[in-house]
């Protein structure tokens, strides 16, 4: 054997050596298929629970966007971005010169449409017979009154809504522009104001499981920043309308929280999952859900009795993630496999 091996040539000497490595390779892979672990479960007897886990976002009831409703330059800003105010605060206004000018010329012209209504209805056409004329001239003179009044009535509020406030306590998230001094639309300018103390968990159900919640069922909230603490809360309010603008049919769970924020720790926009126990049975079989089998409609396992596989046809219950109520073919400490 020595003689034959010695008078190949390198070549061959590693073509043979490769030939017998992938013989070994193939040789032993069979032998560890042989030795495959069965995978098996003992059929037991315990409690299930269905658990609902959707995921979320923390948002907030009050929530204020503020805009001017006119135009102008912008005289006072008090406020910027992280600030807190409270309710009522001013947080803005405009230069207020122009808005009371115009607001005298409007007054100036409703003196002159009153003193011409006066003039149109005067005493001496009370002794004459009403003309369609005159008529037509008494009712321009009361139109062209009245739209003095709205105006000067518009401007009156203009002046107003020159200061702005917020009608909620919180934080300022937005405040633009931050300085005095640019001219601004009702479009440009924007304060808004978020109360921290407000906050809830927006999550979003769809259609088939929104049917397995309801206002006031106890859940439990995890965020991702703190994932080691586990929040209880309950649902406030359950949306009747789908939320617009997603992709499927989705309805808002409002879940509010018994966690207190003072240090607010817990912020608009944090993620997390929401997690309700939406049915529960107890002491009944189970095994665990990939040993069930179905096949042309019929549902089986594979019961592992004295070495030897034997098909079962079962009947199935409550199912959860992991495992599988069995309420009959199969009996307390039966061995089930793949």
């Amino acid at each position: 054997m020595f003689n034959f091996f010695s008078k190949l040539s390198r070549t061959r000497k590693i073509l043979l050596f490769a030939v017998v490595v992938v013989i070994a390779i193939m040789i032993y892979g069979n032998l560890n298929k042989k030795k495959a672990v069965v995978l098996t479960a003992t059929v037991k007897r315990g409690n299930l629970e269905q658990v609902l886990t959707i995921p979320g976002t923390i948002d907030a009831e009050e929530k204020a966007v503020l805009k001017f409703q006119t135009s102008g330059r912008l005289s006072w800003v008090g406020v910027k971005e992280g600030d807190y105010v409270k309710k009522y605060q001013s947080i803005a206004s405009l230069d207020q010169k122009d808005l009371k000018k115009t607001l005298q010329k409007k007054l100036n012209d409703y003196l002159t449409s009153r003193s011409t209504f006066d003039q149109t209805t005067k005493d001496d056409y009370k002794d004459k017979v009403l003309t369609d004329t005159i008529k037509r001239l008494e009712d321009k003179a009361q139109f062209s009154l009245n739209n003095a009044v709205l105006d000067v009535e518009l401007q009156d509020m203009t002046v107003k809504y020159a200061n702005l406030w917020t009608p909620i306590e919180g934080f300022v998230t937005k405040a633009e522009p931050q300085y005095a001094g640019v001219n601004i639309t009702s479009t440009t300018a924007e304060y808004d104001v978020v109360n921290p103390r407000s906050i809830y968990f927006s999550a979003n159900a769809d259609q088939t499981e929104v049917t397995t919640l309801k206002e006031g069922a106890w859940g439990e909230l995890i965020l991702d920043p703190f994932p080691e603490e586990k929040i209880t809360g309950s649902v406030k309010n359950i949306s009747f309308m789908p939320r617009a603008g997603e992709s499927s049919t989705v309805y808002e769970i409002k879940f509010i929280f018994d966690k207190d924020n003072s240090d607010y720790r817990f912020r608009l926009g944090m993620t997390g999952d929401l997690s309700f126990v939406t049915g529960k049975k107890d002491s009944v079989l189970y095994i665990p859900m990939r040993f069930l089998q179905e096949k042309d409609g019929n549902k089986y396992v594979i019961l592992l009795k004295n070495g030897k596989k034997l098909q079962s046809n079962v009947e199935t219950g409550m199912e959860t993630d992991d495992n599988i109520e069995i309420t009959s073919g199969v009996s307390e400490g039966e061995v089930v496999t793949e």
